[in-house]
């Protein structure tokens, strides 16, 4: 069983960065893939961000070249940094780690950007 755990999320205006942290209960090295998603109110949870185990990193397309996935493997940490936050970005954003094909999900962590 791993257990993640993210932090970071908060109020911010718009245009301003949050940096979202996924902590992992275990090393995250043997990952299939690590990835954030998000969920705003009444609608689907979206894939934003994802690490393949080769470092592959994929975003979704409507926070490229604002949004950047990282990982410290010292840390068992995944970061998100958001920069240019938009009001549309406000959602509960949630890390996902596979490993060995078992997918794990931390609570979330709410993120509101006002206008």
């Amino acid at each position: 069983q791993v257990q993640l755990v993210e932090s970071g999320g908060g109020s911010v205006q718009a245009g301003g960065s949050l940096r979202l942290s996924c902590t992992a209960s275990r090393s995250i090295v043997p990952s299939t893939y690590v990835t954030w998603y998000r969920q705003a109110p009444g609608k689907q949870r979206d894939m934003v961000a994802i690490i393949m185990s080769d470092g592959t990193k994929n975003y979704l397309d409507s926070v490229k070249g604002r949004f950047t996935i990282s990982t410290d493997n010292a840390k068992n940490t995944i970061y998100l940094q958001m920069n240019g936050l938009k009001p549309e970005d406000t959602a509960t954003y949630y890390c996902n780690a596979n490993f060995y094909g078992v997918t794990y999900w931390g609570k979330g962590t709410l993120v509101t950007v006002r206008s």
